[in-house]
Parts: C-alpha cells; sequence; structure tokens
C-alpha cells in the first residue's frame, strides 16, 4: 500500500508538471511491476519481469525515440516546444532608461531598507523608500515603497561587495511604487521598470511592440515568421514527416557524401574482418604446432594488443603515423626517401586506419581460433598424417572446415562492431580529410556513426532530428546485412547437410 501510495503520488507529480504522456508510462509501469510482485498467478514472471523491463527501458525505448526524432526538426534552433519558446519571446523585455532609480542597502536593526533615488539629469526631487526587508532569501511577494525625503536616519549603505552577497535576494524583489509601477533588479546599481518587446496575439501570433510587425507561428518551419519571411529565435519543435530521409537521399549535395560513406564504411568493416581473420587464424595455426620452442611466449606476446586499452593504442599510431614526427616516416625516409602524408591524402588515411584496426582485432581472432582447434580431435591429424597429407591440406580440408562454423557468427558480430567503430575514427583521423562543397561536414574517412556524431554535436549546428534519421538508416542497415549474413550461413549449412 506504501509502495502504491509512493507511485500515485510520483505519478500526480509528473502530471502536474504538464508532463501527461509520461505520468501515464509511469504509473502503467508502476501497476504491472505491482500486479506482477503481488499477484500469486505471476510467480514465474517474478524472475522474467526485470529483464523484460530492462529490454524495453534500455533497448526498445531508446530505439524509438530516435526514430521518432528522426520525423522532427529538433536541433539546437528548435530545442523548446512552441508554447515555451513563446514563453521565452514573450518574457523578453527591455529596461526604461527614463524610469531607473540608483539604489542603496542600509541597515535597519536585523533587516535592511532599500532607498531608491532618480539619476539623470532633470530628475525629481526624493525618492523611495522600502519597509524593513530581509535578504537573506528569495522575497515571492511584492514589496510597497514609500515615497522619501531623507527625513529618516540610515545606517551607512551597504558596500559593493555586501551587494553581491545579496544579489539572489535582490533579484527577487519586485518594488510597486505609489503610482503602481513595478521595478525589478537591472544591475549591481539600480531598480527599473522593464518595458516587454512582445506582445501575444490570437493563434499564437506574436506582435512587436517597436513597430508592430506580427509573427505568426509556422508549424511546417517551427519558427514565428513575418510576412518577409523573417524568422525569430528560438524556433520549436514541429514533426517535419519524412523531410530528414527526403533530405538525406534526395539532396545530391547530401546523397554523395553519404552513398560514399556508406560504401567505406562497408568496405572498412569487411576489410577489417578479412585481415584479422586472415592473420588470426594463421597465428593460431602456428602457435598450435607442438614443435615450435617458446610458444607461451609468442602466445603472450601477440595478445599484448588486445590487453592494452584500445584508446591508447589507438592515440600512440597516431603519435607513430605523424608525416614529420612520426617513427613510421622516419624510418620511410631513411630506407625509400619517402614522407607519406598519412593524414591529408584519403587514401593513405584509409590504409592507416584498415593497419591500426587490423592490429587492434587480430588478437581476438586469434584467441578464439586457438581454442576451436583445440577442440579438433587429434585423430583426424594422425589419419591425414597417415595419408601423406601436407600442412596446407589439413588446413583446408580439416581445420578451416571445422572453425567455420563456430567462427561465422563471432565474425559477424565484429563485422557489426566495426561497422559502428566510433572511436577508432573519432581519435585516428576525426573523419578527414573532409570532402569539399558540401551543405554538411562529411569527411573521407568518416564512416556512419562518425558522420552523424559529426551532424548531431559539432560541425552542423547540432541537427539531431537528421542524425537520428541516419541513425535509423544506420540501424537497419546493419539489421539487414547481419541478417542476410546469418541466412547465407544457414543456406551454406543445410546445402552441406543435404549432400
Amino acid at each position: 500500500m506504501l509502495v502504491a501510495l509512493g507511485l500515485l503520488w510520483l505519478t500526480f507529480g509528473i502530471y502536474a508538471s504538464g508532463q501527461a504522456l509520461w505520468a501515464m508510462l509511469i504509473l502503467t509501469m508502476g501497476a504491472l511491476s505491482l500486479y506482477v510482485y503481488v499477484s500469486s498467478r505471476t510467480l514465474a514472471w517474478r524472475y522474467l519481469f526485470p529483464g523484460v523491463m530492462a529490454m524495453l527501458v534500455f533497448v526498445a525505448f531508446p530505439l524509438v525515440y530516435t526514430i521518432q526524432i528522426g520525423f522532427t526538426n529538433y536541433s539546437s534552433n528548435n530545442l523548446l516546444s512552441e508554447e515555451r519558446a513563446r514563453g521565452y519571446l514573450l518574457e523578453q523585455a527591455d529596461v526604461n532608461e527614463s524610469r531607473a532609480f540608483a539604489f542603496t542597502v542600509h541597515p535597519d536593526g536585523k533587516n535592511v531598507r532599500v532607498v531608491l533615488a532618480p539619476q539623470g539629469e532633470g530628475a525629481p526631487a526624493g525618492g523611495y523608500i522600502s519597509p524593513p526587508l530581509s535578504l537573506t532569501g528569495r522575497i515571492a511577494t511584492p514589496v510597497l515603497m514609500q515615497a522619501w525625503a531623507g527625513e529618516q536616519e540610515l545606517g551607512q549603505p551597504y558596500t559593493l561587495r555586501q551587494i553581491i552577497e545579496r544579489r539572489d535576494a535582490l533579484m527577487s524583489l519586485r518594488l510597486t511604487l505609489p503610482n503602481q509601477s513595478m521595478l525589478l533588479y537591472a544591475g549591481l546599481h539600480e531598480f527599473a521598470a522593464f518595458e516587454p518587446l512582445w506582445q501575444g496575439q490570437a493563434g499564437g501570433a506574436l506582435k512587436r511592440l517597436a513597430d508592430g510587425v506580427v509573427y505568426q507561428p509556422s508549424r511546417d518551419t517551427g519558427y514565428f515568421e513575418d510576412a518577409q519571411g523573417q524568422r525569430l529565435q528560438p524556433g520549436f519543435k514541429v514533426g517535419v514527416g519524412f523531410a530528414n530521409y527526403a533530405r538525406l537521399f534526395g539532396d545530391p549535395d547530401m546523397r554523395g557524401p553519404f552513398v560514399s560513406i556508406f560504401i567505406w564504411t562497408v568496405v572498412f568493416a569487411g576489410l577489417t574482418v578479412l585481415f584479422s581473420t586472415a592473420i588470426g587464424m594463421t597465428l593460431a595455426v602456428l602457435l598450435n604446432w607442438e614443435a615450435l620452442k617458446y610458444r607461451t611466449l609468442y602466445r603472450t606476446l601477440l595478445f599484448l594488443p588486445y590487453a592494452v586499452p584500445g584508446f591508447i593504442s589507438i592515440l600512440v599510431f597516431k603519435g607513430l603515423f605523424n608525416q614529420n614526427f612520426g617513427e613510421i616516416n622516419a624510418i620511410l625516409d631513411a630506407v625509400f626517401g619517402i614522407k607519406p602524408a598519412w593524414f591529408a591524402d584519403p587514401t593513405l588515411a584509409k590504409t592507416m586506419i584498415l593497419i591500426v584496426n587490423t592490429w587492434l582485432g587480430y588478437p581476438y581472432i586469434m584467441v578464439l581460433c586457438t581454442g576451436l582447434i583445440k577442440s579438433i580431435p587429434a585423430d583426424l591429424y594422425e589419419a591425414s598424417a597417415i595419408a601423406g597429407a601436407k600442412p596446407l591440406t589439413n588446413f583446408f580440408r580439416i581445420t578451416a572446415p571445422l572453425i567455420v562454423k563456430p567462427l561465422t557468427p563471432l565474425l559477424i558480430s565484429a563485422f557489426a562492431f566495426n561497422f559502428n567503430n566510433f572511436v577508432l575514427i573519432s581519435l585516428l583521423t576525426d573523419g578527414r580529410p573532409d570532402y569539399l562543397n558540401t551543405k554538411l561536414p562529411a569527411g573521407t574517412t568518416d564512416i556512419l556513426v562518425s558522420y552523424t556524431y559529426r551532424i548531431a554535436f559539432t560541425d552542423a549546428g547540432a541537427n539531431f532530428g537528421l542524425a537520428a534519421a541516419i541513425s535509423t538508416v544506420i540501424f537497419f542497415l546493419v539489421a539487414i546485412l547481419s541478417l542476410a549474413n546469418l541466412k547465407f550461413s544457414q543456406s551454406k549449412d543445410q546445402r552441406k547437410g543435404g549432400h
């Protein structure tokens, strides 16, 4: 009962803040949880429920939320809802200097008094004084000021430092003059009347008081616009349908880089798996040769690239490939008299990325293949030796066929991992060198995930909607490629079973 009351209190608080959908979701999940763990008919679900809820919260929800953002104009310029953007603009106001008053703060026992004095040339004599106030916290109610001509002795005014210490309380003051005009804190030296810049109109429009221009909310673009199309900042978030996808595939200036980056992403992931598998499997077979001395030492040394944190290895290689000071170019210059521009030439940059990623990936494949080779019965190799088979025959006829099947799912997962290998690209090249003459920044070594990151958070004005659309495309591409690989593996196994 206490948990149920707490759930209702939480739900009501969320609903009262204006988040009706979130309140409904919290109430539904909470009620379902109570039912599962209270009812005697849901005993089995008590063990499954945490995993199912975790999957929904941490997997399904982010996926659905990302897909939803892809159908909006959500960006750094369109962060707020229409109501909040309109409210922000209506709160904008300028200080009316003709109605500004210099102020001083004087002690009055345990409290203080605020004294206002007109300022500027031609200012009238006299001023206003507040009743005793406590500036220890924020003051929510308006303070009625009284006319004052200096007839009362006051203590020494507070210094600037003392005023700064009480600035939060002073900023909360709303001083009401006898003529009912209200003054607000306008700085360390004055209170003033604030004149609003905008006035609300019917239909959600805004009227600029300075010149009377009316700005209508456009639910297509997500901005308040006047008759000439001039926009106000900030904008607001609206649904744009398939506009982000149309821009991604229909705009030639975006489609070109996107297609190139997609092809490079597939090539990068595929070649990384191919090279890592070739090197890792070869080393595993060699290290399985019993006549090889110091096999344990070799295996330990070859495993070290996997033991060292990846980001450290990447940064080390970034220094080694430095064109002017790197050890690799120093060796190449001494031997061949060349200093390749690894980071400036697109082809060399891609080659460098493949070299580094192969170095980082082959120990994983080597360890997997070593374990799989150990599981192959030794009788097969003994029979092969009696038949006079050579090592290559043993590899292609015995070793490879027996380890490929259990290795295939792991290779598919390695392909999917490298398809989204953001850390390598970000730390090594940051996607550069860039393509020229593109609407959005795109690098020749960018893969889809790093390209999406640049659009969402760095170079393109934080266009979250477009980045979410690209993320959705990436998700379906990876899913399709993974399913195709699994289908191909299953059909290959079925053909072998039929034979």
